[in-house]
């Protein structure tokens, strides 16, 4: 029978979840790295066994850990992430010239077939690699210098590359998010990039409606059959791209409200997709203290409601844009982890759900591994 391991990373140090293909008992282990933030953890495709986790901490700065046995045992990798040329400036929160200064990684993308390359999205945004297992890692600088990283600015939790999406049919392409400045896509393995954000509009902060960057981008999603395909949650709107971001359109419908973090496609059915609405850019709580998860079967627009199993009264917990993922088993399961420590899952793609852990500290990625 498969088995599925869910990787957690919290404010507090990382766990591995891990259950047979009923997901019905868990076995918890951690804290791995305990007391240290760890922003991502995420497998590699090819050797399910290599992890790769971002451990980072206020006093001791940035480390890159990795595990060839699933979790078990870890090694402190390379750790050196310095951006390429002349550095230059980035625009402030006032729109004050400010130099790039490197803090942490938030995201963690293994390559599709070498379990030694992984794509690193850090903040002050910029997108690094590794060929070496995390030895040594390198900026693909074309990113600031094509994306038009001047005028970018810092989201109200920084200036974070959050997202790292390849594109499984053509190794060639990428596409990237970067709160507060939007999506970008390279056709060129990197070398090159240019902005993707056509139709998204910020009109409380870019009064410029064709503006080409400075849209607070939250989450991109796609489907590996349909890669050029895109789902994107932004502060405030759903929205989806059909030509791999050259322009977008809004599919928040029916929504209680349409900001939130997270958003991800069913690992079967590219039409169908999952968001978690919170109230606002203020109120980081579900709609009425109820958690639901919100569930498209048509691509966008007609969403329903998912709740059973999840605390329907006196609920003000986050759901922050890593912590969503589903695992591959013929049953799509759905995970998420909040920042009140809870990871709930789901074996029937959202019908129902049940607390997998609780009172870990709290969530800030959860991605899943299926395992023959």
């Amino acid at each position: 029978m498969s088995k599925v391991r869910v990787l957690v990373g919290t404010k507090k140090g990382a766990f591995v979840l891990t259950s047979d293909g009923a997901r019905k008992k868990w076995e918890v282990s951690g804290p791995h790295f305990a007391g240290w933030e760890i922003y991502h953890v995420k497998g590699s495709p090819v050797d399910p066994d290599r992890l790769y986790a971002s451990q980072s901490s206020g006093w001791f700065g940035q480390v890159i850990q990795r595990s060839n046995d699933g979790g078990k045992t870890w090694e402190a990798a390379g750790n050196q992430f310095a951006y390429d040329g002349d550095v230059g400036t980035h625009l402030w929160y006032d729109g004050t010239p400010h130099p790039w200064e490197f803090k942490r990684v938030w995201h963690l993308e293994p390559s599709l077939t070498d379990p030694d390359t992984v794509y690193a999205g850090v903040e002050d945004a910029a997108i690094f690699r590794t060929t070496d297992g995390g030895q040594s890692w390198h900026e693909l600088p074309g990113l600031r210098g094509h994306g038009g990283g001047n005028y970018w600015q810092p989201g109200a939790g920084g200036m974070g590359l959050h997202t790292i999406l390849l594109d499984p049919s053509n190794p060639q392409r990428i596409y990237i998010a970067i709160s507060a400045a939007g999506a970008f896509r390279t056709d060129d393995g990197g070398k090159t990039w240019k902005p993707i954000n056509q139709g998204l509009q910020s009109p409380y902060v870019l009064p410029d409606p064709d503006a080409k960057v400075g849209h607070c981008v939250h989450r991109i999603a796609l489907h590996g059959s349909r890669p050029e395909v895109l789902f994107m949650q932004k502060h405030w709107d759903v929205m989806r791209s059909d030509d791999a971001g050259e322009s977008w359109y809004e599919i928040s419908g029916n929504l209680p409200t349409d900001f939130g973090f997270p958003i991800d496609v069913h690992a079967h059915e590219p039409d169908t997709v999952y968001v978690v609405p919170i109230k606002s850019d203020s109120e980081h709580y579900p709609p009425e203290g109820k958690l639901r998860v919100y569930r498209s079967r048509t691509g966008g627009n007609d969403w329903e409601p998912l709740s059973q199993g999840l605390p329907q009264q006196d609920c003000y917990v986050n759901v922050l844009r890593d912590a969503m993922a589903v695992d591959s088993l013929e049953d799509c399961g759905v995970y998420f982890g909040t920042t009140g420590g809870q990871v709930y899952g789901s074996a029937d793609a959202g019908d129902t759900w049940n607390a997998i852990v609780r009172d870990l500290p709290a969530v800030l990625s959860v991605e899943v591994q299926t395992l023959a």
